[in-house]
């Protein structure tokens, strides 16, 4: 924490050229240049407008914040909300995508619950901290999720468990053998085929060639059970945003009331818009550098309005862009006569943009999250090789959640829920005795992740989301998934099929054995050669 030397409040105040500088004993003052007494705590002082959160001071031991419940935390525009807390001043459009995955920012004003982690995109605001050390949501996701990967046991390997049976019985028929027979020969041909060596050498070559092939497809897997459960899993639940859709809000469609082209209202919108630090006002200028489209400056006496717009003068003639509330209600703009159902027809999956001149609408701006052009080759395709049923849940709108559930074509889905309403339905899904898959990206994503039998992690998604996901897709492309699932599909075939072979094989091989057509040698050599043949067959990548 440090008070800027340039603040006029604070020198009016009686303060002087100062900086705060940390030391080893805590924390003090320093003064053009020169150090003052390390015993000299700082100044107290109040900027106007500020409020000053309490630090320990201590001489001789390091100073740390003593950050409380009820304590006032300023959060300027740009940075990370530091703690759950209730807003008491002032107002700003706040990212929540880490902690809900809705896209846009939500506005936040006086008595509205903020959440740390998220970021204040534009304005600032004065929040009265509600949860520290522990009790925050993002340090109950991290909580949900240490506790669900208690749950998860490694499994054996099903080889390993048949091999591990089946030596008792070995050694009681090479026993029973020999005092029926009093053979050596024939009680030997038991011996030297164990079924053991086959089972525990070919399976787990299987595994790790399928792991080896998904890793070609930069599909990276943490173990071979979860390639396993991929195969057995008949549900698969979609987070929306950063998954289903990109992330990053897009320019969709512009849409005339005034008669004006398309590419000169995207001028005016991006020359209004490209000096705020907003995603939608990022949209609308990328839009306009798409279409190369020269915005020098037209606007004189910008005044930005948190939450609501801009409202500026473009040729000597009032221009405001904004919200729904700030173009219609607040400066009461009007629709030209004959655009009502124009303006009723607008594509309601976007996010609405206005554009007003001299009070009447000129143009909105529709900006959506664009959908993945596969996404719903992707859900078509998961339902033939054996997913039954396709879920999306998103901390967005209805309004946008149903659209985007159509066009993928979802069995359900479920719109403004939190991260832990996501691990709660797969924890639900699991207790009704399906096989889930989770896929998402994010933060909010993550107990859903952990709580799944499987969790899939997209490849630019949270670093906490990458680390507990029992899969990881490298590559920017849905269609991923479903070569996954075709790799654990086409694995246990495989495995069956092994499993079948060597009882089966090596069955042939004992009763030729004891019924002494084939000598111990032979039915050793026959034995080895094919669980060899097993091995290199296994190695084979799985699909073309």
């Amino acid at each position: 924490m440090y008070y800027d030397s340039k603040d006029k409040e604070f020198r009016k105040h009686g303060g002087t050229n100062m900086a705060v500088l940390t030391f080893k004993g805590g924390i003090h003052p320093h003064n053009d240049g020169k150090d003052l007494s390390k015993a000299t705590p700082i100044t107290d002082y109040t900027p106007v407008g500020e409020i000053v959160i309490p630090m320990a001071q201590h001489i001789g031991a390091p100073a740390s914040p003593l950050v409380k419940k009820g304590d006032r935390v300023i959060v300027h525009m740009g940075n990370m909300i530091p703690f759950d807390g209730v807003v008491e001043h002032g107002e700003a459009m706040v990212n929540q995508a880490s902690m809900t995955g809705e896209s846009a920012p939500v506005h936040k004003k006086t008595d509205s619950y903020v959440y740390a982690g998220t970021v204040v995109e534009e304005g600032g605001i004065t929040l009265r901290v509600e949860a520290v050390g522990g009790s925050s949501r993002f340090e109950k996701i991290v909580q949900m999720i240490e506790e669900s990967e208690k749950l998860k046991s490694s499994l054996e390997s099903k080889a390993s468990h048949l091999a591990d049976r089946l030596v008792p019985y070995t050694l009681a028929g090479t026993g029973l053998v020999w005092l029926f027979t009093r053979n050596v020969t024939k009680a030997l041909s038991i011996l030297m085929v164990d079924f053991s060596c086959a089972l525990k050498l070919a399976m787990p070559i299987s595994v790790l060639s399928a792991i080896r092939e998904a890793s070609l497809y930069q599909i990276t897997v943490k173990g071979g059970k979860y390639l396993e459960a991929v195969a057995e899993a008949d549900t698969i639940v979609f987070d929306k945003t950063g998954t289903l859709t990109k992330t990053q809000p897009t320019v969709k469609q512009i849409v005339s009331f005034n008669g004006f082209e398309e590419d000169e209202l995207l001028r005016i919108a991006a020359c209004m818009e490209e000096h705020f630090p907003h995603s939608i006002a990022k949209a609308v200028v990328d839009a306009a550098q798409e279409r190369h489209l020269v915005h020098d400056e037209m606007h004189s006496q910008v005044e930005y309005i948190v939450a609501h717009g801009i409202s500026t003068t473009i040729n000597e003639k009032k221009a405001i862009i904004g919200s729904y509330h700030f173009v219609f209600e607040d400066e009461n703009c009007i629709i030209p006569e004959g655009k009502k159902e124009l303006f009723n027809n607008l594509p309601p999956e976007c996010t609405h943009l206005y554009l007003a001149i001299e009070g009447v609408l000129a143009a909105v701006i529709c900006i959506e999250d664009p959908l993945r052009e596969e996404a719903e080759a992707v859900i078509s395709s998961l339902k033939k090789v054996g997913i039954k049923k396709v879920v999306m849940m998103t901390g967005d709108s209805e309004r946008t959640a149903k659209v985007i559930a159509q066009k993928v074509g979802v069995d359900e889905y479920y719109s403004e829920v939190l991260p832990e309403d996501k691990a709660r339905y797969v924890e639900k899904e699991k207790e009704m005795g399906r096989k889930v898959i989770m896929i998402g990206d994010g933060v909010n994503d993550s107990p859903a992740l952990s709580a799944a039998d499987v969790g899939i992690a997209i490849s630019d998604g949270a670093e906490i989301a990458r680390e507990i996901a029992d899969i990881t897709m490298g590559a920017d492309n849905l269609y991923e998934i479903v070569t996954l699932k075709a790799i654990s599909n086409a694995l246990m075939k495989r495995i069956h099929k092994n499993y079948r072979f060597i009882v089966g094989f090596n069955t042939g091989l004992i009763a030729l054995g004891v019924g002494g057509i084939l000598q111990p040698a032979t039915s050793a050599l026959l034995h080895n050669t094919s669980t060899l043949l097993i091995g290199l067959e296994s190695m084979k990548n799985l699909i073309e």
